[in-house]
């Protein structure tokens, strides 16, 4: 396990990384983040880094744009841990999200890392039950032959949802 605790934050494009990233920060540095007040985001090209506090340590967010889903191997080296966000609302979205998330469990150098995958969007009206998320990532298949520990969350970067269980989640991995 990589030293400087770097966390790869993966999806594709427009599932709500970003606005994730900054309500992570907000809520580790203050405890909690104004829910009416949503920060401008624009997708992310390239990568953005951002260091979390944690109870007990830093750690630093590397979020990879989903158009760089070709390249974000290049990054898996240097991580303990990733975040794969999947937007639950987009139903159109889903089988190429199966795909990535495949691509990321398979990869040799993430085989010890943790994987935590968050179903995005919650709060919307549209969004597909956790039921159907799941037949359709055929999560247990998944889940079952991936050879990290995987855990998912159902999380609504909007409104919060979620969030403070993120936070616990990137504690208790980060502090191995």
């Amino acid at each position: 396990m990589s030293s400087n605790g770097v966390c790869l934050l993966l999806g594709a494009t427009g599932v709500g990384k970003t606005l994730l990233l900054k309500r992570l920060q907000k809520l580790s540095l203050h405890g909690d983040y104004d829910s009416d007040a949503l920060p401008h985001t624009l997708p992310t090209v390239g990568t953005n880094l951002t260091d979390l506090t944690l109870k007990r340590k830093k750690l630093t967010v590397r979020e990879l744009g989903g158009c760089m889903g070709p390249i974000w191997h290049s990054y898996y080296n240097d991580c303990c841990s990733v975040i794969f966000v999947v937007d639950s609302a987009n139903i159109c979205q889903t089988s190429s999200s199966c795909i990535q998330l495949l691509s990321v469990l398979s990869a040799e150098p993430l085989h010890n890392a943790s994987v935590l995958i968050l179903f995005n969007k919650r709060d919307m009206p549209c969004t597909m039950s956790l039921g159907e998320i799941q037949s359709l990532f055929r999560l247990d298949d998944i889940l079952a032959s991936a050879p990290q520990t995987v855990t998912t969350l159902e999380v609504s970067a909007r409104s919060g949802m979620g969030l403070q269980e993120v936070l616990a989640w990137l504690e208790s991995v980060t502090i191995k």
